[in-house]
């Protein structure tokens, strides 16, 4: 490994440890960060281009296995080289960057953890020609039988993701080739070249697997533990909704942030430091004339107070709030800062996740 490698895989390193300090409440029980770094040193060592790649970007890439506690060295969860457009449609300007991505196993291991109906066993298998997969319908309860061929090398066909819970209920979920095919086609991610990722690529069957799977678990009610967990299971699917110029990356702590101005030679624009606000003080207007930031203001959408912190931490974190919104009163000191044109567009915004608590 040549100097400049090393040296990022260092810089790497500090990064991450600090993100893991500075999100400590937000990992999952019994996490072991010794170890977890340790594992994520021995997978970016070997990983194309790592050291063209910004360290911070990477370290949030990571911190996401951290928040869901999977393991990336176990193959859990994987670091993808993806190349990212920093530029626009028109001119555009690649670079590499890592984005996470569970694995078949990992999927398997947070619902597992997660649901809130136990479940006994979840699987999912793929079908092929040859086989023998029927679904049916008993006594108005559905359900599945099938016979694989042994050892059959048939063309695959269709999946199937099975769910049992510890009460012996069961759900499931099919699909088609064509159907994953489709899902693939309009959803799945792809580089700079147009290329789909190498899971995809190399490993067809298990994302099949995994693209069921995600359908399946659509029907089983996960908790999270945080909602730093939820963001980083929507963000791991290989599938996006949205145009990656909406992806809002997570804070970083303020000695990281600092640390890289002071090494880079570039300074990136939309960084400046706020103009400081005027020192003339006028007694209390401000909090008079803002409509919806108070708690009885905001309970009037219909919420319960422990919905309505849930709604407000979920649009936190969409939105890259710098605080730990723990409470009420945090919330309301964050909204404090906003203008009228912001706050308009923050009632706009939390209305939609006001309609997801519901």
């Amino acid at each position: 490994m040549t100097d400049q490698p090393k040296n990022r895989l260092i810089t790497i390193h500090d990064n991450i440890s600090a993100l893991l300090k500075s999100k400590a409440e937000a990992l999952p029980k019994g996490f072991n960060q010794t170890r977890f770094l340790q594992n994520c040193i021995v997978v970016l060592q070997d990983t194309k281009d790592i050291e063209k790649m910004e360290p911070r970007s990477v370290a949030r890439t990571m911190l996401k296995g951290a928040f869901m506690g999977l393991d990336f060295f176990n193959r859990e969860c994987y670091a993808i080289p993806y190349n990212k457009n920093i530029g626009t449609k028109q001119k555009a300007k690649w670079v590499p960057e890592l984005q996470f991505q569970t694995d078949y196993k990992g999927e398997i291991k947070l619902a597992k953890k997660y649901s809130l109906r136990k479940i006994h066993d979840i699987y999912a298998k793929l079908v092929r020609e040859g086989d023998r997969f029927e679904e049916i319908i008993i006594a108005g309860q559905p359900s599945i039988n099938f016979t694989p061929k042994p050892f059959n090398p048939g063309k695959i066909i269709g999946a199937f993701a099975v769910a049992i819970y510890e009460d012996t209920a069961m759900i499931y979920e099919s699909m088609s080739v064509t159907e994953m095919e489709e899902v693939k086609e309009h959803y799945a991610k792809k580089d700079g070249q147009g290329r789909f990722s190498p899971a995809w690529r190399n490993s067809k069957g298990e994302m099949y697997k995994k693209t069921v799977l995600r359908r399946l678990c659509k029907g089983i009610e996960l908790e999270f533990e945080s909602v730093e967990q939820k963001q980083a299971w929507d963000d791991s699917s290989d599938f996006e909704f949205k145009d990656v110029t909406d992806i809002e990356p997570i804070p970083m702590p303020k000695e990281i942030t600092e640390s890289a101005e002071n090494d880079s030679d570039d300074t990136e624009s939309g960084e400046e430091e706020e103009p400081p606000k005027e020192e003339k003080v006028d007694p209390e207007p401000p909090k008079a004339q803002k409509k919806g930031v108070s708690e009885q203001s905001l309970m009037e959408f219909g919420l319960d107070r422990e919905k309505l912190i849930t709604a407000m931490r979920s649009y936190a974190v969409k939105n890259d709030f710098d605080i730990e919104l723990c409470s009420m009163q945090h919330f309301e000191k964050e909204l404090d800062d906003l203008n009228e044109a912001e706050l308009s567009d923050f009632e706009s915004i939390f209305l939609e996740e006001v309609k997801k608590q519901k």
